[in-house]
């Protein structure tokens, strides 16, 4: 088996390099290529892995010579450098680094506050240049104001904490934060027009989406309270910048703390230049244990997906862990499977696809074997689809996909059932999961069964008459086609019937075509499934 091969195009650690190295992994080191967009789309193709920084951008260009990438790890947090969009439909898992700099984010934000508080930039150049200006530096003490916190996940968290220590009251506005989860973090649970009324200090730990997007707006902003400080560690395009800058030269607003800004690099800011206003170039996670951090966690993120299948902290598909990964594998195969089976037999458009899970499989990652089920019936239009692009082709088709999960209700522990739904009927198809590990086929159009899955098979239905069986085998056999393995199925006696074949190789059309002379059969249908 060939080894999986990775690129790194940014700067990243030595000791992330050799994670990759040690793993059983080929990787190229090159620090400087990421920014030769041209000599980056040139190479691309000869890579599974790409490794990221900041200074790579990954554009739908380079993803279009990008032929054998399957994920891309961003060494850090933000992943603006990356079309998401792009990678999706290409197949390519994004992933980033949330946790490697938390702390040193949360710390930088802190240290922020303490700088607006104090002048301390502003003083200490004036120190610098030989002035003693004690009196024009008036501060003041974080011991007792209120910090106003916009977002309290992971960093906005550790910042309620920090501030906490330094006896501050912590008002908190996150729709996603429950009371008895502010409670356990010490903070008061506010609505955002509360928070802006009553914080002496306001800083955001909010990611940038439609929603958030400008949260404080020059509407917002004149409702904070008068003499108000605002740091922003998080990302540019929170705050309206210029509306920001009118109320700090109105004295509204007594001063500002930025890391980011709505255009970086950021050579030209409304905040530029006016007093009690600090600025640093993005330095959020600029520490050396942050950067070692994020590098190894990359590193083993992606040798874990590229070695074993496992899925961390991925953007565009659901995370599958390492251990979940073992258990499911089994399950995925089959989920893909019985898409595939669908997919190959449905030619006309869907308009919706319904999946069950009973029993074991039902408390299982149902996202993950989602994708696979759809990635399954999308190939047979699109073979380089896979569990990334199926999900975000079948949307821009208008297929509505919809999962039921439910308690063990028949004679196995667990099974999937996948229904497809067109304008002329429904098909489906169910299978489960052997204890030897393998994929079986259950139950065709409602007819119970018990088949193999074999790379090549043959689908037949035909109405329960005696003959079936020696016509095939007859047929086959006289046409050098072997059998692996052979399996009928009958809703009722004299009722509709079907047979799978699990063949060697492929049933040729003119051995199809003396099948249908027979007049025996309504459907003959060659099919195929990676069993790899």
């Amino acid at each position: 088996m060939t080894k999986p091969k990775v690129l790194v195009s940014d700067k990243l650690s030595p000791t992330a390099v050799q994670i990759f190295r040690d793993r059983g992994i080929d990787v190229d080191f090159e620090p400087d290529l990421g920014k030769d967009k041209d000599r980056l789309a040139e190479v691309i193709g000869q890579y599974d892995g790409l490794a990221i920084r900041s200074a790579t951008k990954v554009t739908e260009t380079i993803l279009r010579h990008a032929d054998r990438l399957r994920v891309v790890g961003r060494a850090g947090i933000g992943t603006d450098n990356v079309d998401k969009e792009a990678a999706s439909k290409k197949g390519v898992i994004v992933m980033n680094t949330p946790f490697g700099n938390m702390i040193t984010t949360a710390e930088h934000a802190i240290a922020m506050m303490f700088a607006v508080a104090r002048q301390i930039p502003e003083a200490s150049a004036s120190t610098h240049a030989g002035k003693w200006e004690k009196s024009k530096f008036m501060g003041v003490e974080l011991t007792g104001k209120t910090l106003g916190v916009i977002g309290a996940g992971n960093i906005g968290g550790i910042v309620c904490d920090r501030a906490r220590g330094l006896k501050m009251k912590v008002i908190a506005y996150d729709p996603f934060l429950s009371e008895e989860k502010a409670q356990k973090m010490g903070v008061e649970k506010v609505e955002l027009d509360a928070l802006l009324a009553r914080a002496d200090f306001i800083t955001l730990h909010v990611p940038l989406t439609d929603q958030t997007r400008n949260i404080l707006s020059a509407e917002n902003l004149a409702r904070t309270k008068k003499g108000v400080r605002i740091i922003n560690c998080a990302r540019g395009g929170l705050v309206d910048e210029a509306a920001l800058a009118e109320l700090l030269k109105s004295g509204h607003v007594a001063g500002a703390a930025f890391d980011v800004f709505a255009e970086e690099p950021a050579t030209e800011n409304p905040l530029f230049n006016l007093p009690n206003v600090v600025c640093t170039p993005h330095l959020g996670a600029a520490t050396t244990e942050a950067q070692e951090n994020v590098a190894l966690q990359v590193a083993e993120q992606m040798s874990n997906y590229l070695l074993t299948g496992a899925v961390e902290n991925a953007l565009n598909m659901p995370s599958v862990t390492a251990e979940e990964a073992k258990v499911m594998g089994p399950w995925v195969k089959l989920a893909g499977h019985l898409g595939a089976f669908i997919g190959q037999m449905t030619d006309e458009p869907m308009k919706a696809i319904n999946i069950l899970y009973d029993g074991v499989v039902s408390e299982m990652n149902l996202e993950a074997l989602n994708c696979a089920v759809v990635a399954g019936i999308m190939k047979r239009a699109n073979p380089e689809v896979n569990m990334v692009s199926a999900q975000v082709i079948a949307k821009e088709r208008g297929i509505k996909i919809s999962t039921t999960n439910q308690d063990k209700s028949g004679a196995f522990d667990g099974y999937i059932k996948v229904t497809v739904v067109t304008e002329k009927r429904e098909r489906s198809i169910a299978g489960t999961v052997f204890s030897d590990g393998k994929p079986r086929f259950i139950q065709i159009k409602g007819i119970n069964i018990d088949a193999e899955v074999g790379a090549h098979m043959l689908y037949t239905t035909n109405d329960d008459v005696p003959g079936i069986i020696g016509t095939l085998g007859q047929t086959m056999g006289e046409n050098g086609v072997n059998i692996a393995n052979f399996t009928l199925g009958r809703s009722d006696k004299g009722g509709e019937a079907i047979a799978l074949l699990y063949v060697d190789a492929e049933v040729p059309a003119p051995v199809r075509e003396k099948l249908a002379g027979t007049g025996m059969f309504r459907q003959i249908k060659p099919l195929q499934f990676d069993v790899a």
